[in-house]
């Protein structure tokens, strides 16, 4: 599985001749406008088979930015056929208050390259519902939320890891030099249980860090 961060929350996803894109930011310059620093590159050449959308905010939902997409799930739960098999979406909240503040978030899983992935998108709950965990299963890569503010802080978020126990967690959703107004990494990796690899790249291929058995907490580098 070859893994590409964009920023924020936004991946590029590759098996094979298979190729999904998750939440994809578009022009941040809003943002910009009220103070905070946003300065990822914006996302050029994109390409993808499949594009999944957690929830509708701007820079999470900009589907313009993907070219070639088959198939789009924009922010639905169910299940939905798709080329790699079934996509199952979770309803969830952006917030600890039932939604009520920052509205609704879908949790993405499905398989693809033989691992079974699950993308968090801005999840804010205090914590998984059983019902939740049980829809999620067995997880091989996930991909968590940890700069707190909006979504869960790096302490709910290895919690989170500790009760779904992937092979490889990618947290995403944090505090960068491009980014001001998320916590860092810190409280996460003061938390997390795992092999921590620090990557000098913001892409990686799941065979070249491999878990062999134990946990691999796996941090693309920004994108620049």
């Amino acid at each position: 599985m070859r893994v590409r961060w964009y920023g924020q929350s936004a991946f590029g996803l590759a098996a094979g001749d298979d190729s999904v894109f998750i939440d994809p930011f578009g022009d941040m310059a809003a943002a910009r406008g009220r103070g905070m620093t946003w300065t990822y590159p914006a996302i050029t050449g994109a390409t993808a088979d499949l594009l999944l959308v957690t929830h509708e905010h701007g820079d999470h939902n900009a589907v313009h930015m993907v070219t070639g997409v088959k198939q789009t799930v924009r922010s639905s739960a169910g299940t939905t056929d798709t080329q790699f098999g079934p996509v199952v979406g979770i309803a969830s909240e952006h917030d600890a208050v039932a939604g009520t503040k920052r509205g609704a978030n879908v949790i993405y899983v499905f398989e693809m390259g033989g691992l079974r992935l699950c993308h968090m998108g801005d999840f804010g709950q205090a914590g998984l519902r059983p019902e939740q965990k049980e829809a999620i299963g067995k997880v091989d890569l996930l991909f968590i939320p940890v700069g707190g503010m909006a979504t869960i802080d790096g302490g709910a978020a290895a919690e989170l890891v500790e009760l779904l126990d992937p092979s490889w967690v990618v947290p995403m959703h944090y505090r960068t030099p491009a980014i001001s107004f998320l916590e860092p990494l810190d409280g996460f990796l003061a938390a997390v249980k795992g092999e921590v690899v620090a990557l000098d790249r913001s892409t990686f291929d799941t065979a070249d860090v491999a878990a062999e058995g134990g946990r691999i907490i796996a941090i693309p580098a920004p994108p620049t």
